[in-house]
């Protein structure tokens, strides 16, 4: 039986907080076909208002640390400030987006990590389960999910949970029922050979070609760990995976990982 084919598109802090970039995805988002799903991040506007509120912001290897008061920031943050916004831009475009956080119809379970290497992240989630029956339901009745980088562990605690993550364990749970195109959406044009250099986009990653492209470190730094979810997201059944710019979702270009 031929699926349906599905989008889930995230789409990084630096594009959801600056007014020019996203309108600049909402107007490219309008433009696909079909079913949508939306997973954003925020952690820069996250920052800011604890800075603002006085309260420390503490990383390691590029991730926050979410103690308690953290917690109450980024929920503020992600699951409010940021969530709306980008549902009311939605509107404004003619989708009817919903605005959602793993808690919301209990759609992504997750546990608080244990400590790594020493180091407790606190209220930092790692995901369990995704209700891809609930996504369903609504994607189904004609409703875009956009969905905040935040879980909870069903026993009444909301848990900070990477977007990235987020968005690659949506996209393989909903596989068993579409055809999922995951798309990873930022500044840039796709996977470049050459970060000064905006047409030197690579035009597919496989897992064939991926090794010797990190061998010649044409791949390296935090691009490794995203091109790793992306191939284990295509291992798992999702159909491929785009790094693409935000204002290019449906131009056939950026990078393709399958």
């Amino acid at each position: 039986m031929h699926k349906e084919s599905l989008r889930v598109i995230k789409v990084g802090g630096k594009v959801v907080e600056t007014p020019e970039l996203l309108d600049a995805l909402i107007r490219s988002f309008a433009t696909l076909e079909g079913a949508k799903v939306l997973v954003h991040g925020g952690g820069r506007t996250a920052t800011a208002m604890a800075t603002r509120l006085g309260i420390p912001t503490e990383m390691v290897g590029g991730r926050r640390i979410t103690d308690a008061e953290m917690l109450r920031v980024v929920t503020m943050v992600y699951g409010g400030l940021v969530n709306k916004g980008v549902v009311a831009s939605l509107q404004a475009a003619g989708i009817d987006a919903l605005g959602l956080t793993g808690a919301d119809m209990d759609i992504i379970r997750a546990h608080r990590r244990p400590p790594v290497d020493g180091v407790d992240f606190g209220f930092v989630g790692d995901i369990d389960h995704v209700d891809a029956a609930a996504l369903t339901t609504l994607i189904e009745t004609g409703v875009t999910p956009v969905i905040a980088p935040l879980t909870h562990d069903g026993a009444g605690h909301l848990l900070n949970t990477n977007a990235d993550t987020i968005a690659s364990t949506v996209a393989q749970a909903l596989s068993s029922n579409y055809e999922v195109t995951l798309t990873y959406c930022f500044e840039h044009a796709g996977v470049l050979t050459d970060p000064n250099d905006e047409e030197s986009v690579i035009p597919l990653i496989t897992a064939d070609n991926y090794h010797a492209l990190k061998e010649e470190e044409v791949i390296t730094g935090g691009m490794i760990p995203k091109i790793d979810n992306a191939l284990a997201a295509v291992a798992a059944g999702v159909k491929r995976v785009i790094i693409t710019r935000a204002d290019a979702l449906d131009e056939g270009c950026g990078t393709t990982i399958a």
